[in-house]
């Protein structure tokens, strides 16, 4: 813009010519200066139009940015709200799983008393019974040796195999064993009925009172009854012959019945028998009584030589004092002897056995 024109060899002919260029240099910057400044407008526009969409996307941008920071503060803030709700579950998660192990611990301890204390029932409840059944052992096994009790050993013996089988256990076999060996020797033996001779006894001696002695038989009434004239015709009055004949009858039967009556004979083994007082009877239905309570105690001690003893003074006691041929007298006599076939001599067996076994278990415990 600043170029000058070339200059030509005639300088006077050039002063007239730079008029025109002088005037001419105006419209044309004018000229070049009109696009520039289009140029500049547009670019300035355009300047302006990139300017506003910056400033509009950095407005969207800031807009979004601060959106997303709010977002993501309120992201943040609930999960921190979260975080501390999930440690404070936490938290309390581990106190309650520490009262949970604490209350576990607590329970597997009660258990281990709770099992300790029913191992410690368990024995001794094992030893109460063992004690229990030695005692029973123990009283059946004298009971048999001074009363022969026999039936009563068998109950005791069963009582204990039964109380033995409810425990159920394997070490309590061999005591079981050792009672069924026990229980089978005392049902070997004879039978003795025991229950059925002491009742024999008991009645003759229930009888005592009643069986009549020697010395207080009494005589015999003799018959007022006066004869009865039977006939098949019409009755006819006495005679004065037959009513004299009637009471001479009668009167001589009367007589003969007294005279009778004074005088009797019998065979008698022991005569002082027929002169016993009624005190004296008292004392031999006494005596007698005695002598059968003595045997029925020694029936049931088993004693075979006091029972039979006993059993021998009494028949000699009812042959000695008392009527002999008096069915009751007999009666007493023929129950007597049946009593004295049974035979108490029988060699009972104790209850060793069982009590050694379970004084072995009790010893091993």
């Amino acid at each position: 813009m600043n170029d000058m024109p070339p200059s030509t060899p005639h300088d006077g002919a050039v002063a007239p010519l730079s008029v025109p260029v002088l005037r001419r240099e105006p419209g044309f910057l004018h000229v070049m200066q009109r696009p520039l400044s289009l140029v500049m407008l547009a670019f300035a526009v355009l300047l302006a139009t990139q300017a506003w969409t910056s400033h509009s996307r950095i407005t969207s941008l800031r807009a979004d940015m601060a959106r997303s920071l709010q977002k993501g503060n309120a992201t943040n803030a609930d999960t921190a709200a979260l975080a501390r709700q999930v440690q404070e579950q936490s938290t309390q998660l581990q106190v309650k799983v520490g009262v949970l192990e604490a209350r576990q611990a607590e329970s597997q301890s009660q258990q281990a008393a709770l099992e300790q204390l029913y191992q410690d029932l368990s024995k001794n409840r094992d030893d109460w019974a063992l004690s229990e059944i030695e005692q029973v052992l123990s009283t059946a096994s004298q009971q048999l040796q001074l009363a022969g009790n026999v039936p009563g050993a068998l109950i005791a013996l069963q009582n204990a195999d039964r109380s033995l089988s409810r425990s159920d256990k394997p070490q309590f076999i061999a005591i079981r064993r050792a009672i069924a060996r026990d229980t089978d020797k005392l049902k070997a033996l004879p039978a003795l009925d025991m229950a059925g001779v002491a009742l024999r006894l008991d009645n003759v001696i229930n009888q005592v009172d009643a069986l009549p002695l020697l010395s207080g038989e009494k005589p015999v009434l003799p018959d007022n009854t006066a004869p009865v004239i039977t006939g098949n015709g019409p009755a006819a009055a006495p005679t004065m012959g037959a009513r004299l004949r009637l009471a001479w009858n009668q009167w001589s039967g009367d007589m003969w019945n007294d005279v009778r009556q004074l005088v009797r004979v019998r065979s008698v083994d022991t005569p002082e028998a027929l002169m016993l007082s009624p005190t004296q009877n008292y004392f031999v239905r006494e005596n007698l009584k005695l002598r059968l309570l003595n045997a029925r105690l020694a029936l049931l001690a088993r004693n075979e030589t006091s029972f039979r003893d006993d059993l021998s003074t009494a028949q000699d006691t009812l042959s000695k004092y008392f009527d002999t041929r008096a069915r009751a007298t007999q009666s007493a006599q023929a129950m007597l002897r049946q009593v004295q076939g049974n035979n108490l001599a029988i060699e009972l067996p104790d209850l060793s056995d069982s009590l050694n076994a379970v004084r072995n278990y009790k010893a091993k415990t």
